[in-house]
């Protein structure tokens, strides 16, 4: 369950292993992997360019975005789930993660 024994301390886990663990398997088909962020404001760093860190965090977590979403089953119920993935810049909200989220909102509201 992924807690120290000895302290009941919770340690780290990836939105694909909590993914795993809530729910029903063979459910999960992650939605609108296809978006992708564009940069109309070309943020501007010393230390890396913005578009450098978010591939460097893509081959890092295997991840395209710091979250997955899709509508899957918990104990054979339908839900519309998003899980934000610590590892992939802290959980950082771009404009695709928004996106994604109000995607999964709109599709949540349609189909369950």
């Amino acid at each position: 369950m992924n807690i120290c024994e000895q302290c009941r301390y919770h340690l780290k886990m990836s939105s694909s292993d909590r993914i795993e663990l809530l729910i029903d398997r063979g459910t999960w088909d992650p939605m609108d992997e296809d978006m992708v962020s564009l940069y109309p404001i070309e943020f501007y760093s010393e230390e890396e360019p913005y578009k450098d860190r978010i591939d460097s965090y893509q081959r890092k977590t295997g991840l395209t975005k710091a979250i997955q979403t899709d509508i899957g089953q918990l104990n054979g119920i339908p839900v519309a789930i998003g899980v934000m993935d610590f590892q992939f810049m802290g959980g950082s909200m771009g404009s695709v993660v928004g996106e994604k989220i109000a995607c999964l909102i709109e599709h949540a509201a349609n189909q369950i």
